[in-house]
């Protein structure tokens, strides 16, 4: 079992700091959302260090996506952007396969594996967030009420929506517009039911059933 430790830090200090960053007018710089990306890929790969190919797979779209995001604070055209954006999200399917191989199809019942529970579903809020910055960069105006887009596309309200919508929440503030973005949206809302019912469920009444057998 693979620890996963290190991998839900660096989503907490990704999905905390980035709305402290905007707040401060700090996200406005190409440079932080270069460093909050750098950060999620790095420490994130980390944790992929005892998965073999994978590993090596997880630091090619780590250094790639470092050096486009780089790239893409420093030079204006978008296909530094879009590079990036593609980077992130091969490391964070990658990331996702690998812990899911280890929640779902290990017979090992630990708080570790429970770790790698939280940090998929945190994983998977980051994936459809970055889904929708994607398309709302490809086609503008697909999303009501995201008013403090940043540069190359990107804001925390990506991160604020994907949750709320994962959640069910639903507060109404931001809505999708277009037909790919509602596709996106009651796609995540379906997810998330379904992986809070079935397998956070699942895992936590196992855990605590071979924590109480004599």
């Amino acid at each position: 079992m693979k620890n996963f430790s290190w991998l839900l830090v660096a989503l907490l200090v990704f999905l905390i700091g980035a709305p402290i960053a905007d707040d401060l007018g700090l996200m406005s710089a190409p440079f932080t959302r270069a460093v909050m990306f750098s950060w999620l890929v790095t420490v994130g790969v980390w944790s992929l260090r005892g998965f073999g190919a994978y590993f090596r797979f997880g630091l090619v779209f780590a250094v790639a996506g470092i050096v486009l995001n780089v790239l893409a604070a420093n030079f204006s055209p978008s296909i530094y952007a879009y590079g990036s954006m593609a980077a992130i999200v091969g490391f964070l399917f990658l990331a996702i396969w690998c812990t899911l191989k280890q929640v779902v199809f290990s017979d090992e019942v630990s708080t570790n594996r429970l770790v790698g529970a939280i940090s998929l579903y945190l994983m998977l809020g980051v994936l459809w967030a970055v889904s929708y910055a994607a398309v709302e960069m490809m086609n503008p105006g697909s999303f009501d009420g995201v008013a403090t887009i940043g540069p190359l596309g990107w804001s925390s309200d990506w991160l604020y929506f994907s949750f709320v919508t994962m959640t069910t929440l639903g507060y109404g503030d931001i809505g999708p517009i277009s037909a790919v973005a509602r596709a996106l949206a009651y796609m995540q809302a379906l997810f998330g039911q379904f992986y809070i019912a079935i397998l956070v469920a699942g895992l936590v009444s196992t855990y605590i059933s071979d924590r109480n057998r004599p």
